[in-house]
């Protein structure tokens, strides 16, 4: 057996192949979703996945605000924000986010699972959340999953 020909492949930009996938939120748990769609925006379900290199795909989600939350934490469950200003902490629970800002339950869940650096930022941006049926990018001709 020919030892030298087994070399590791990373990938790196221009050798990524990149894909457009759509997921349904309706009916689906909050932090089950997040930790699959978290996966496939890192890249870390393909064989070629490096960690150092943006290899996920771009995820569409639509649906987000018929996503279900278990137990209480609707009302119980805490999100907490600093304005910068002296006695500036604000509270908010999932229940007041989701009457105002639908998309942002998901979107807080998901880039918590992302790696906090610029690579994280950078596969934040392949994340598109939409709180109603429809979605802009059809001429991406996107594949739809079930997870």
């Amino acid at each position: 057996m020919n030892t030298l020909s087994y070399k590791t492949v990373s990938a790196n930009k221009s050798t990524v192949n990149k894909e457009w996938i759509v997921v349904d939120a309706e009916g689906e748990i909050l932090g089950r979703l997040s930790s699959e769609i978290a996966k496939v925006i890192r890249g870390k379900h393909k064989p070629s996945f490096t960690p150092h290199v943006d290899c996920g795909d771009n995820v569409i989600v639509i649906n987000a605000d018929k996503v279900r939350l278990t137990g209480n934490k609707l009302e119980e469950k805490v999100y907490s924000r600093y304005t910068g200003y002296p006695g500036g902490q604000r509270f908010n629970s999932p229940k007041q986010l989701l009457a105002k800002h639908p998309e942002r339950i998901l979107e807080k869940a998901i880039r918590g699972m992302l790696p906090k650096n610029r690579l994280g930022r950078a596969l934040f941006k392949n994340l598109y959340v939409y709180a109603g049926n429809e979605h802009p990018h059809a001429a991406q001709n996107p594949k739809t999953v079930k997870f």
